[in-house]
């Protein structure tokens, strides 16, 4: 940002010129700099506050129905197979919008389309407690997990955007919010009901969360160039006023610099992804991470039921293993940041998998606590990918291509776990051979995310 003397003044002041004539531009030049930094800013605390109203947003739906579920079938009428399908909706529906995602954003932006899929999410959970019937109940359900979808992908965009030297910390600040909103929902979605007096408002109310979320991204859409990533205009750097402090001078300029540097990024082509190792690696591990937590999500109540624990109590565990996520959501992106090769804390988390499994294989109701804190903990593999997602891509847009490719496949492979489970359980009665294929399915989810975690760009190896 430069001073109006750059700007407007065409030839230096001769002696005739008063010497206001020459001070009046310098001086609104000073102040109109504040400004702008100020407008940035306050654009960034808005980016933040939208990240994490819009993270905060990303489960409930599907969480608030599961503490419910029973009364949704006896209200609607709902068949036992179809409730059944519930549990893979929204993997297909993430696997299925979630495509869209890039293309939406380059055409309207990022954060226009995550405003609107706040906005569907908020519509569809107003609008399917009150259908009235199972298929149009399924149908609000898709528009909500569309907008919760395209959201899904686009988060790692626009922190790869805004905060491009902050993507382990900003990562794991949504992440947390994601998690505390998942457990969040679960706690409180059945007293909720109770106050207010059915299923129906019960799980309306989450759609308030989910309008309120769309309020911090309406101000940023204002500006839809740079949203998109166009350039911003760049001007000659101007000495210094008087008084004025040189580094923030320089920091205004490396600011340009860097905006200008995503601006000519931006507009690269699009990446042929299926061509990268990485890429699939990423895949893979978003895959069985997913299929994982949502095992973990579906059936791990039922098992320390099934082993003499106290429904209250087996809820209780459960909401353990999700509220894992919350603390170290956060610390786990800032610490895959500042390492080079993310495979270790890859394996860490997998050793913490087979070691809940092993427990729940062996003595479930006996160390049921300690089976929950370490499947909670490798459940973390969830935000550890997102941050994998914004480090193996160097641009906007790869990490959109590289993010919607990841997600959406990754959520292809997971619809069959919860429902492979279920089957397993039903034909040997008893979970001997369901854990065994949660064992068997974490050794190649570590495999797969070591190859992920090397220190590649799928810009590197798209272009071979």
């Amino acid at each position: 940002m430069v001073s109006e003397e750059t700007t407007r003044t065409t030839t230096p002041p001769t002696e005739q010129q008063p010497p206001a004539a020459t001070a009046a531009p310098r001086e609104a030049g000073a102040h109109r700099e504040p400004r702008t930094a100020a407008t940035r800013a306050w654009a960034t605390r808005l980016v933040v506050v939208g990240i994490v109203l819009s993270a905060l947003n990303l489960r409930p739906a599907i969480t608030s129905l599961g503490a419910l579920l029973e009364e949704v079938r006896d209200g609607l009428g709902m068949s036992g197979s179809v409730a059944g399908l519930l549990t893979s909706v929204p993997p297909l529906c993430f696997a299925v919008f979630g495509v869209m995602a890039p293309r939406l954003a380059r055409r309207f932006g990022p954060a226009a389309v995550v405003c609107a899929g706040m906005a569907a999410i908020a519509a569809g959970l107003v609008i399917r407690p009150y259908v009235g019937n199972t298929a149009a109940f399924l149908a609000a359900s898709a528009l909500a997990l569309m907008g919760i979808a395209v959201s899904n992908v686009l988060m790692p965009v626009i922190v790869k955007r805004w905060f491009p030297d902050r993507v382990g910390s900003m990562t794991g600040l949504y992440s947390m919010a994601l998690a505390l909103g998942t457990s969040t929902a679960a706690a409180v979605t059945v007293p909720m009901t109770d106050a207010l007096g059915g299923w129906k408002p019960g799980l309306a109310v989450w759609a308030l969360l989910a309008a309120v979320a769309v309020l911090p991204w309406l101000p940023l859409l204002r500006d839809r160039d740079k949203d998109r990533g166009a350039a911003p205009a760049v001007r000659p750097a101007a000495s210094p006023e008087p008084g004025q402090a040189r580094h923030d001078t320089s920091r205004v300029e490396r600011e340009e610099s860097v905006r200008a540097k995503a601006a000519q990024e931006e507009q690269a082509p699009a990446l042929r992804i299926t061509r990268s190792r990485t890429a699939w690696a990423l895949a893979v591990f978003f895959g069985l991470q997913a299929t994982a937590a949502y095992i973990t999500m579906g059936w791990m109540a039922q098992i320390f039921r099934d082993a003499g624990v106290a429904a209250g109590t087996a809820g209780l565990l459960l909401a353990v293993t999700m509220v894992m996520g919350v603390p170290l959501a956060f610390v786990i992106p800032r610490l895959a940041t500042r390492l080079p090769h993310q495979g270790p804390i890859v394996l860490a988390l997998g050793v913490c998998g087979l070691a809940g499994y092993a427990g729940l294989y062996l003595a479930p109701a006996g160390g049921a606590w300690a089976w929950a804190v370490l499947l909670g903990i490798s459940n973390c593999a969830f935000p550890l990918a997102l941050t994998m997602v914004g480090m193996r891509a160097r641009t906007g847009p790869g990490v959109a291509q590289l993010s919607a490719f990841a997600q959406s496949t990754g959520y292809l492979i997971s619809i069959p776990g919860p429902l492979l489970v279920g089957v397993l359980y039903q034909s040997s009665g008893g979970w001997g051979l369901p854990i065994a294929l949660m064992t068997a399915l974490m050794i190649p989810q570590m495999l797969v995310g070591w190859v992920a975690g090397r220190n590649r760009t799928v810009e590197e190896e798209a272009a071979r």
